[in-house]
């Protein structure tokens, strides 16, 4: 489904009659294909003109249309088909493809949910494929088409706005997942401290583990941006851009120290759930060796020999039953003094 339609011309939005019809419409119908067709052609025609495509969820015979109108590579176009594609970032002289995936953190849950979104760049074309629930790149048009210094610069503008928003999620989603870290280390040293503790670390890790292959794959090309070594990127936005890459390569350090913080935590937390079991089976001990002191001495008077004075003894029962107290309390102050109790 078409989800957002433009014309862009000389940094401003052009009123081309027909584009806000496009909006919601179904790129394979046949109609919406030849007015699609239309508009490109006249973006080719008309200098510093382009159009920008936004689909949603599209079928791949959707796909197909849209890739007969722009002439878009068909390997890429069954990437872009694909909502489980890994990120990537391919740029040649003229054209463009970046894969991103879109992460967004749910406060309730404390899960890190993920989309993507795909992003082909021509001479005079620019077509966003998005999958998933968020993401929507509504806000993004917008504020697009409200900077005509940026949108000057045709289609590579799409690409820089589409890339400074979802790059500014990972910093959100990371900042958050880095909150629950230190929420979790506070748990795990905590003297109140749960056996739940192992899996809120485990279900961090799954969750930095959405993160790291988010940013992965755009740490070369973020490297690359820093350095202002992208042959393709323009010279007026080399600035923009290295702000893009240096976001990339901080989330990507983020996420590297967390997750070696996260395997300490998992260490410590099962260090100390040992420590605790082991002073749990202490205290067993120690009282099971409480309980057999008097159970020893009550056995011996228990066997009922002919031959044992101390059972006609006016003071016998009394005497053995102080023994056993005094004996339990030697025993019960020697585990305490070395720490068992």
């Amino acid at each position: 489904m078409i989800r957002g339609m433009g014309y862009y011309r000389a940094g401003t939005v052009d009123p081309v009659s027909g584009v806000a019809g496009l909006v919601g419409e179904v790129p394979g119908d046949v109609t919406i294909a030849g007015r699609l067709r239309e508009l490109h052609q006249r973006a080719v025609t008309d200098d510093g003109a382009f159009v920008w495509l936004g689909l949603f969820q599209p079928t791949r015979a959707e796909l197909q249309i849209v890739q007969d109108v722009f002439g878009l590579a068909p390997l890429q176009v069954e990437d872009a088909s694909n909502p489980r594609q890994r990120a990537k970032f391919e740029v040649t002289k003229d054209f463009a493809f970046v894969v991103l995936k879109v992460l967004s953190y749910v406060e309730a849950t404390s899960d890190v949910e993920t989309a993507q979104i795909s992003v082909f760049v021509g001479p005079s074309y620019a077509v966003t494929v998005r999958h998933g629930s968020h993401g929507d790149l509504k806000g993004v048009r917008a504020r697009l088409e409200c900077d005509p210094d940026l949108l000057r610069h045709g289609p590579v503008s799409v690409l820089y706005s589409v890339l400074d928003t979802v790059v500014d999620g990972y910093l959100s989603v990371s900042d958050e997942i880095s909150r629950d870290i230190e929420n979790v280390e506070e748990a795990v040293f905590s003297p109140t401290r749960t056996d739940d503790d192992p899996q809120l670390i485990y279900r961090l890790k799954r969750e930095n583990l959405e993160m790291r292959r988010a940013v992965a794959p755009l740490v070369a090309t973020a490297t690359e941006l820093v350095r202002e070594t992208h042959a393709q990127v323009p010279d007026d936005l080399r600035p923009f851009f290295r702000d893009v890459g240096d976001h990339v390569l901080r989330v990507s350090d983020t996420v590297e120290q967390n997750d070696s913080l996260l395997m300490t935590l998992l260490m410590a937390s099962t260090s100390l759930q040992d420590l605790k079991q082991n002073a749990d089976m202490r205290k067993i001990a120690s009282y099971a060796a409480m309980l057999a002191v008097p159970t020893m001495i009550a056995g011996i008077y228990g066997m009922n020999f002919d031959d044992m004075p101390e059972l006609t003894w006016s003071f016998g029962y009394p005497l053995a039953l102080g023994l056993m107290g005094g004996l339990v309390l030697l025993v019960y102050r020697l585990f305490k003094r070395s720490g068992w109790l």
